[in-house]
């Protein structure tokens, strides 16, 4: 039992020398959905919480981000937020690909899918209330509204 317990530690601690890159890709202020889009005050906070750490180049990363195997995880969780929607490269995105975007992040919010249980967990401020989805959706179906009025083809 004890060699396993002194394999386990030494495994546990070469691990620690393989760390994640933590460096966010450059923001570019006039692609952020944030900035294009100027929603209100409420809107923004929301997203800013509950959103941005995964689905932005604005990565807040947590004390735990430094401490493998967890990092690993994580930094996979963060990889794979951003590659389905990156709020950072919004204005990127051409307009009917933002209209599936929003119609993706309506139906995840409805179906309390967004945010994870795994991030509130580390992150209770992100858990979204009934008030702050309501106003998301709302605002989210704002946007598309005005998408297909800017784009009368799509």
């Amino acid at each position: 039992m004890k060699k396993i317990i002194t394999v386990l530690l030494v495994a546990f601690i070469m691990i620690q020398f393989f760390p994640i890159d933590k460096t966010n890709p450059e923001i570019n202020p006039k692609m952020d959905f944030v900035n294009t889009k100027q929603p209100p005050v409420a809107i923004a906070k929301i997203l800013k919480t509950s959103c941005y750490d995964c689905h932005s180049n604005e990565t807040r990363y947590p004390w735990y981000a430094s401490i493998a195997p967890s990092s690993w995880f994580l930094k996979k969780h963060i990889d794979e937020g951003r590659k389905k929607l990156n709020f950072s490269t919004w204005a990127t995105y051409e307009p009917k690909r933002q209209l599936h975007k929003l119609d993706e992040n309506i139906e995840m919010l409805e179906k309390d899918e967004m945010p994870l249980e795994s991030y509130i967990l580390g992150h209770p401020d992100a858990k979204l209330t009934t008030e702050s989805k309501k106003l998301l959706i709302e605002y989210f179906r704002q946007i598309q509204r005005d998408t297909k009025e800017a784009n009368p083809i799509l």
